[in-house]
């Protein structure tokens, strides 16, 4: 009998596929949010952003097609970075005074969870304490359309919100399926109004994402093909768009650039598609103690730790990083040294990029790290990292990103 064929499909591998998001994707359908917002029966909005948003003008535009579309529509602005339980209980008075039958996100990952807590207790009432875990909402969710205006979380493509605790700083995981957005407009216009810093740490972020998600061991063949697909797209936009940040529509390389951006914002949403089929791993847990203890921005923690958690990986998943590597011509998927190639370029990404690759240049403590590795451990994504991961090689990965040589 001959070898058998070597196919790219596990018959032991099960998913439950189960997609609830619509996605709207091209430059200008901002402008279709009115539009669909009636036809899925919305009358009273709500529009949930941050400030940074707001003053760009993707807010005002939002509401004056809502207002064309004969909608009433309120504005929450009062969004902070990585929301907190007061942020979404501010949104949440607006909602109730208001009587609120629908719900517009507009802007990065903070604006959509935040919208999606708002959406958790306004229905379901309680604190967002209440829907930490997976299925805790047991009664229908309002109609959710997110409208991301950075090239990062992919947050419009999953049912969890992200939500801090305000007095603990412990950031709450709430995942149900009732809370996925209904639409998702993908604009890639909106993601010109990012400075050049969030470009780099949003997209960094989403690149995680499809590498992370394609390896963890709750992989499956549809997470993985949204995870590549993801990773390709991302790959090539992002030299582009570090190198040239915001750009003027008149300028010679206008469309390239744009065609760049919307790689980002497309690859960033299929990262999420991944997430929700997969997970996420080591990096994630790792970047969270950095972001509650020191402030550091999440993309840029994620950025300084992926390579590091790549190396510690390769003996496991070489195979995997292979192909990504192929993906990108650095080198043939059955080499070796594929992972290491794979984390070497990343790091070059994120270097190009402006993240700062060494943690003692983030003032972060030397003798903090056992406490870091402690909170890493507790970590929900750590679990899904596909070499097992404890408090003793999570803190050897942070004592490797201290302060590596150059």
């Amino acid at each position: 009998m001959p070898a058998p064929p070597n196919i790219d499909v596990d018959p032991l591998v099960p998913f439950d596929f189960d997609p609830r998001t619509r996605v709207v994707y091209g430059s200008g359908t901002i402008d279709r949010v009115g539009e669909l917002s009636r036809e899925i029966g919305g009358t009273r909005v709500l529009v949930v952003s941050d400030p940074g948003i707001a003053k760009a003008g993707h807010v005002d535009r939002a509401v004056e097609r809502l207002r064309e579309a004969g909608l009433q529509s309120v504005v929450f602005t009062d969004v902070q970075p990585n929301p907190t339980t007061e942020d979404v209980d501010r949104g949440l008075a607006v909602a109730r005074q208001h009587q609120i039958d629908f719900l517009v996100a507009v802007g990065g990952g903070s604006s959509m969870d935040c919208a999606k807590g708002i959406n958790f207790l306004l229905t379901n009432g309680g604190q967002i304490r209440d829907y930490w875990g997976v299925g805790k909402a047991t009664r229908p969710m309002l109609p959710l359309i997110a409208i991301p205006t950075t090239s990062g979380t992919g947050s419009e493509a999953q049912s969890f919100a992200i939500i801090s605790d305000a007095k603990t700083h412990v950031k709450m995981a709430c995942g149900d399926k009732k809370a996925a957005c209904r639409i998702a407009i993908l604009d890639p216009e909106l993601t010109l109004s990012m400075p050049a810093s969030v470009t780099s740490a949003t997209g960094i972020d989403a690149i995680s994402h499809a590498l992370e998600s394609y390896v963890t061991t709750r992989r499956n063949p549809v997470s993985q093909l949204f995870a590549r697909r993801a990773w390709r797209l991302l790959a090539q936009g992002f030299p582009v768009v570090t190198a040239h940040g915001k750009t003027d529509t008149g300028t010679a390389d206008a469309e390239i650039i744009l065609a760049a951006r919307g790689a980002m914002l497309l690859g960033a949403h299929l990262a999420g598609a991944a997430i929700e089929n997969s997970m996420l791993g080591a990096t994630h847990a790792l970047a969270n103690p950095l972001t509650a203890h020191f402030g550091i921005t999440h993309g840029v923690a994620v950025g300084l730790l992926l390579p590091h958690v790549i190396r510690f990986n390769s003996s496991v998943v070489g195979r995997l990083y292979g192909a990504l590597a192929a993906d990108v011509r650095i080198c043939a998927a059955d080499d070796p040294a594929a992972g290491e190639r794979l984390a070497s370029l990343i790091a070059g990404m994120a270097k190009a990029g402006g993240i700062p690759m060494r943690l003692v240049d983030l003032h972060v403590e030397r003798g903090m790290l056992p406490q870091l590795a402690e909170d890493a451990a507790k970590q929900w994504t750590g679990t899904f990292n596909p070499r097992p991961v404890d408090e003793s090689s999570l803190l050897e990965l942070y004592e490797a990103a201290f302060d590596p040589p150059d």
